[in-house]
């Protein structure tokens, strides 16, 4: 018996590790190749630019660099992302723009503000991990919306999603499943959720990296009121200066800004300011399609060696879409193969990857796994993807 004197809240019973980064722990033995994380490649920090830009905010504003700062953010920044979504369709003022460590933030602000004990959020099947884990503490029960390739059917939204607080979903290059909303099927998910009285939590970290064909306007397009979007600096820049944004209606924003001081006061100023000093002049116009241009070869490098090792047809076919975007392949193997117990047996042949049951709210398909491509090149992709047939080849 403990005799510790803390007393822990209730909902923590219901928190729990990240599977994910407890898998990040098996890449670090000698030797294997890791397909399971969904890091950016640090080969596509823009490190030099970084470099000059931090001198010129030391150089020119240190003292309100390094100073508490607003709540909302840094106002050139807001405006910065203000004007890159009204060019994507987006009627959004400054003022509706709210700078958040990380975009993983911006999904704990949500949950705050929006999220009862016992009330229902709605989400894709399968969804982000993360999200599950940022809404959990909020206590929410979560309805699974049934998918199709193209993403959330609209009438399985009429039929489970009704009542929820709202409808969270990833329209491009979704993490875990790789897969976008097409511009038909975004209308007619707007149409359904405007019917219902449902809001849309739209969470976009991956919509740039696309490959084939830009992706279609965002949800927020359609319906401005009813959506709250999510974006993020990390996958186009780098993630360890943990920079997102929540663009909400005026209806939402204050209780948004109100949980923003109640967690942190303000996202790093001087991060902010450095961010803005990068990309007020168009940086990422020219360093963006060098990370597309990276990521498309590793894309197409896992596509060839999937093809290659792991079988289409007959009772062992196993089924994956190719992403026009983003950095996730998403397996779904045979029937009866359950990825949790393949994993160890990959591990010991040199591979890892991601088990895909922990990224259902409702019932999961155990047979499914999510293989990230763009931390390895394509070498290595080859080699690693062997290894995991090889593994499959243990468990039939």
């Amino acid at each position: 018996m403990s005799n510790s004197p803390w007393r822990l809240a209730a909902r923590t019973e219901r928190m729990n590790p990240s599977v994910i980064r407890e898998i990040l722990k098996l890449t670090e033995l000698p030797g294997i190749i890791s397909l399971a994380g969904g890091l950016p490649s640090p080969d596509t920090f823009p490190v030099e630019a970084m470099r000059a830009a931090t001198t010129r905010v030391l150089r020119d504003n240190p003292r309100e660099a390094l100073q508490y700062a607003a709540s909302e953010g840094y106002a050139p920044l807001r405006e910065w992302v203000a004007e890159e979504m009204r060019g994507h369709g987006v009627a959004v003022d400054a003022s509706q723009v709210l700078i958040t460590t990380g975009s993983q933030q911006g999904l704990d602000l949500v949950g705050k503000a929006l999220i009862e004990s016992g009330s229902t959020v709605a989400v894709e099947s399968p969804t982000y991990l993360g999200a599950l884990q940022a809404f959990t503490p909020y206590e929410p029960e979560f309805v699974a919306i049934e998918c199709d390739d193209e993403g959330p059917l609209p009438e399985a939204m009429a039929e489970r999603g009704r009542g929820a607080r709202f409808l969270y979903v990833l329209p491009n290059f979704q993490n875990p499943s790789g897969r976008s909303i097409g511009a038909a099927r975004r209308a007619a998910i707007v149409e359904s959720a405007q019917k219902m009285g449902l809001p849309i939590v739209e969470d976009n970290p991956y919509g740039e990296l696309w490959f084939d064909a830009e992706p279609a306007p965002p949800i927020a397009s359609l319906w401005r009121e009813g959506t709250i979007y999510l974006g993020s600096f990390s996958k186009v820049l780098a993630p360890g200066l943990r920079l997102g944004y929540a663009i909400a209606p005026a209806s939402v924003m204050p209780k948004l800004l109100q949980a923003k001081q109640a967690a942190d006061l303000h996202t790093p100023g001087f991060n902010q300011r450095l961010v803005h000093e990068v990309i007020k002049d168009g940086f990422l116009r020219e360093h963006v399609p060098t990370i597309r241009r990276r990521y498309k070869a590793q894309r197409d490098a896992m596509q060839s060696a999937l093809a290659a090792h792991l079988p289409q047809s007959g009772p062992h076919a196993c089924r994956w879409r190719v992403p026009g975007g983003g950095m996730f392949f998403w397996v779904e193997l045979p029937q009866g193969v359950d990825a949790e117990a393949l994993l160890p047996r990959a591990v010991e042949r040199g591979v890892a990857f991601v088990p895909g049951a922990p990224f259902y709210a409702g019932a999961a398909m155990k047979n499914t796994l999510r293989l990230s491509f763009v931390t390895v090149a394509p070498e290595a992709i080859e080699r690693g993807v062997r290894a995991l047939a090889a593994a499959l080849e243990t468990v039939r």
